[in-house]
């Protein structure tokens, strides 16, 4: 097999035997990361082929904290699926997940799409139809988060599960930079974070997407739901454990996990 075939075959058993794998820069060019894309994209269509049905996007290591917990040091890029969104009001069952870590994040939802060229934080902000709190629970196919930037991101950026609050804010008037984030795992402080931890501004982030999108052809589209990336490091997921994010400005969202 090609070293592509090989990535995919490798990550796509590990994800449906439940059982983490060895990383993919073995197989694929060193920092080679439009080939790592080349390998998200083949494993998204498998997906889709199966009934899954894309929503978004998700932009990964905007927040040097977390850049430092994976010793990576650039921003990257994933999909989000149909399948991928839970309910606040049911608990996740973990074992849907490997190595399951959790982050609060600002989610954008589109209003409009994003295709132009050289995008900004303003053109992102008129985009926007509205900006939710959000938990981004990232996982890893590959053994013990032993990964480089070409393993994430084949990986789809380490995807795993999102879940959305209730309240949807319009941008107006807001300071996504300036806004503050708690994070509590089972009523005690768990981690906090601000807006300005990531990449700036989560304005800034989204831009980043969608020019790095629209250059590997694939821009955002009006009603797509866009994770824009860590306010804070994560935090290890166990079972029975409940997580609640609350950022200032824009709500709360809780989601509690179960054993099978």
């Amino acid at each position: 097999m090609s070293a592509v075939d090989t990535a995919i075959t490798r990550l796509a058993t590990a994800a449906i035997e439940r059982r983490p794998c060895e990383p993919v820069r073995d197989v694929l060019p060193v920092g080679d990361v439009e080939t790592a894309y080349a390998v998200q994209s083949a494993l998204i269509a498998r997906r889709t082929a199966a009934g899954a049905r894309n929503v978004g996007r998700k932009i990964g290591l905007t927040n040097p904290k977390v850049q430092a917990q994976l010793g990576v040091d650039q921003p990257d890029f994933g999909v989000l699926l149909d399948d991928m969104a839970c309910p606040q009001d049911q608990a996740v069952d973990i074992t849907r997940l490997l190595q399951p870590k959790i982050e609060a994040e600002i989610a954008f939802v589109l209003d409009a799409d994003l295709d132009s060229e050289s995008i900004t934080d303003a053109d992102v902000a008129a985009a926007t139809g509205y900006v939710v709190a959000a938990l981004e629970i990232v996982d890893s196919r590959i053994d013990g988060w032993d990964i480089s930037i070409v393993d994430t991101i084949a990986d789809n950026a380490s995807s795993g599960l999102f879940v959305l609050g209730d309240q949807h804010v319009s941008l107006d008037g807001l300071d996504l930079a300036a806004a503050s984030m708690t994070m509590d795992k089972d009523g005690q402080p768990a981690t906090t974070g601000t807006g300005a931890d990531c990449l700036g501004s989560p304005l800034t982030a989204v831009a980043w997407l969608a020019n790095t999108a629209r250059a590997y052809g694939a821009p955002l589209r009006a009603g797509d739901i866009i994770l824009s990336g860590a306010l804070g490091p994560m935090v290890t997921v166990e079972p029975d454990s409940t997580f609640t994010a609350d950022i200032t400005g824009i709500g709360a969202v809780t989601v509690a996990f179960s054993r099978p």
